[in-house]
C-alpha cells in the first residue's frame, strides 16, 4: 500500500514518539507501525480516568505487550473540568484538550519529540469536537487522518501484521453514553461500565453500549448480536443485574449499535 509507505516515511522524521493509546484498534495500529519504524524509540500512553472503560485498560496492557513496546499509564480525571462535566455537544473537546496536554507534558519530561493521536479519516466526517483540540497542539500529529487512513483500511494493516486485536469493535469513552446536557459524575460513568461488563458476561457479545438516562438504561448491541439478548432467561438476567445498579427501567434497542447515536438524539427511550 503506497500511503501506508508514506506514513512510514512520515514515522521515520521522528527521533522519539509517544502515541495517545487507548486500547483501541485505531492507536492500537498507529502503535505497531510507530514501533515497526521506530524500535524502542516510541512509548505507549494510556490514560487511566473515570471516562475509560475498565475494558480498554485490560485490552491496552495487553495489547502493548503484544507489540512490545513500552508502556506508561498517566492519571487523568475529566470530571476536574466544569466544561466537560456540563456535558456540552462540544464535550469531547475538552477531554481531548485535557488528554493532550498530559501526554504532551509527559512527552516533553521524557525528552520525547512528538505525539500522535489516533483519530482516523472516518472519523473527520462526523461529529468531532475533539479533533479540534489538536491543532493547539504544534507536537502532535494525527497520521491516519493526516494520510486518510479508513477505519476498514487500519483493521487490514492489523491483520497483515497478524495482530488479534484486528477486529476488535469501536469503543468510546464512557460519557458517550450519556445524552449530552446531563451532567457527567463519577458514580454514572462507574454504573454504566459495570452494566456493559454485566452484558457481555451474560449474553457473550462483543459489541455493547448501555446508554444512561437516569432511571432508563437502554442496551444497544451490534446488530448481528441481537438475537443472543433474547435467549430464554438472558434478558431476564440483564434486567435482574442492572436493576441491582439503580436502573428501574432496562430497555434494548432494537436496531443495535450504530455510531453516533446519542449525537443524532435518536436513542432517547
Amino acid at each position: 500500500m503506497e500511503k501506508l509507505e508514506r506514513l512510514k516515511s512520515f514515522i521515520a522524521e521522528f527521533e522519539s514518539v509517544a502515541v495517545a493509546f487507548s486500547g483501541g484498534v485505531d492507536s492500537a495500529t498507529l502503535l505497531a507501525v510507530s514501533r515497526e519504524v521506530l524500535g524502542e524509540r516510541v512509548v505507549a500512553v494510556t490514560a487511566r480516568s473515570p471516562t475509560a472503560p475498565s475494558r480498554d485498560l485490560k485490552d491496552a496492557r495487553m495489547f502493548a505487550e503484544e507489540i512490545g513496546v513500552r508502556h506508561v499509564f498517566i492519571e487523568l480525571n475529566e470530571l476536574e473540568d466544569e466544561n466537560f462535566r456540563k456535558n456540552p455537544p462540544n464535550r469531547c473537546y475538552f477531554c481531548k484538550r485535557m488528554l493532550l496536554s498530559r501526554i504532551t507534558e509527559f512527552a516533553r519530561k521524557e525528552g520525547i519529540q512528538a505525539v500522535f493521536e489516533g483519530t482516523n479519516a472516518d472519523e473527520l466526517r462526523g461529529h468531532r469536537p475533539g479533533y479540534k483540540a489538536i491543532a493547539e497542539f504544534d507536537n502532535v500529529y494525527s497520521p491516519w487522518a493526516m494520510f486518510g487512513f479508513t477505519k476498514d483500511e487500519i483493521r487490514e494493516i492489523a491483520r497483515s501484521m497478524g495482530y488479534e486485536f484486528a477486529d476488535k469493535p469501536s469503543m468510546a469513552c464512557l460519557s458517550s453514553r450519556i445524552p449530552f446536557g446531563m451532567e457527567i459524575d463519577e458514580e454514572r460513568l462507574r454504573r454504566i461500565d459495570a452494566a456493559e461488563n454485566l452484558v457481555i458476561a451474560i449474553a457473550g457479545v462483543k459489541q455493547v453500549r448501555v446508554r444512561d438516562f437516569g432511571e432508563n438504561a437502554v442496551i444497544e448491541v451490534g446488530r448481528e448480536e441481537r438475537n443472543r439478548i433474547f435467549i430464554e432467561g438472558i434478558a431476564d438476567r440483564i434486567v435482574e443485574e442492572l436493576r441491582k445498579l439503580g436502573y428501574r427501567n432496562v430497555l434494548m434497542d432494537l436496531e443495535g449499535y450504530r455510531t453516533g447515536k446519542l449525537s443524532e438524539g435518536s436513542a432517547r427511550p
